[in-house]
């Protein structure tokens, strides 16, 4: 495979064709559906939102994000969501017949767009009760896909043209959770070494166009933690260089982000805004950083990716087409 270059442009390009439907409903929660003005796609692209750090029992702006998911998903016409992780505030579930599945879940995401496939991972609010319940609940949902804690699914862009997503488990390699007694148990029942082999393994078959990962943790942030995630970037930075990853979805940090890390191929996409949004600053790796309840939406093609950021109000915060040239 030839050398891959970016380029990265903020403004929309002649591409950008397809223009959001209008589409209204008022929920059961009475948080409307509203058209998104300027929301767009990629001609014949795959489209798909990316959203976490989220399950607040409907409180703390969640229900409003809910809905301006509701209207990007019609907007854009989403075939999945992607899901980072921290989805049950504050200590996960207990079993798949927790409360907080009806509270935090199925009562908040309950719009008929709503109803596409969640590709999840856990968060490390996840870890603090069970974490298997979350990977049991797959059995007895339509929509909520985790099959294990680390996993891969394939998607078809256009004949011949595929992306790969690789999903990780994050929270077994932050060192300082080994010292917390509410993560400590569940955390040491985990084989970090097996996972990176499990990893490596799969980006080395992968022949797809596109390598996405999606995990929890950030390798980079401008938000509270900034300068605090060296054990990501440690643990995983050289293996999606290795393997020309061309963008990591993650979340942790309750904002919004988009990053160019310098001298590595990889770009990254902080989105775990679901409802609660922190601060930010500015840092030389992050195009993009806002203290905004929202998520992200992406739409690709075979030698293009659009990014928009979106806020609970349905504005859009941020546009970025990434061409990927070989």
């Amino acid at each position: 495979m030839g050398k891959i270059y970016w380029l990265l442009l903020l403004l929309p390009i002649s591409s950008l064709l397809a223009q959001n439907n209008n589409y209204k409903k008022e929920s059961e929660t009475g948080h409307p559906m509203q058209v998104i003005p300027n929301l767009q796609t990629l001609k014949g692209g795959l489209n798909f939102l990316v959203m976490g750090d989220w399950g607040r029992h409907g409180e703390e702006h969640q229900l409003k994000v809910a809905a301006s998911m509701g209207s990007a998903t019609v907007g854009i016409s989403s075939d999945f969501y992607i899901i980072t992780g921290d989805n049950f505030y504050p200590k996960g579930v207990a079993s798949i017949h927790d409360p907080s599945w009806q509270s935090s879940f199925e009562k908040v995401y309950n719009l008929h767009p709503h109803y596409v496939d969640w590709y999840v991972v856990l968060g490390n609010h996840d870890y603090k009760t069970n974490p298997d319940a979350q990977i049991a609940y797959s059995e007895i949902s339509a929509r909520w896909k985790m099959p294990s804690r680390y996993y891969t699914i394939s998607k078809i862009i256009s004949e011949g043209v595929q992306a790969d997503f690789f999903f990780i488990d994050t929270s077994p390699f932050q060192k300082d959770y080994y010292k917390e007694d509410e993560y400590v148990v569940n955390i040491s029942k985990t084989d970090t070494s097996a996972q990176k082999k499990w990893l490596e393994a799969a980006l080395h078959k992968s022949s797809a166009k596109w390598k996405f990962i999606v995990g929890h943790h950030p390798l980079y942030s401008a938000g509270k933690r900034k300068g605090k995630t060296q054990d990501m970037e440690n643990s995983f930075a050289n293996i999606f260089e290795k393997y020309k990853v061309d963008v990591y979805f993650c979340g942790h940090e309750h904002h919004l982000e988009f990053d160019k890390p310098n001298g590595y191929h990889f770009l990254q996409v902080i989105s775990g805004a679901g409802s609660e949004a922190t601060p930010v600053t500015s840092a030389p790796y992050a195009k993009f950083a806002a203290q905004e309840f929202g998520f992200a939406a992406v739409s690709i093609t075979e030698k293009e990716l659009l990014l928009q950021f979106i806020n609970e109000e349905g504005k859009i915060l941020f546009t970025s087409t990434i061409q990927k040239l070989e």
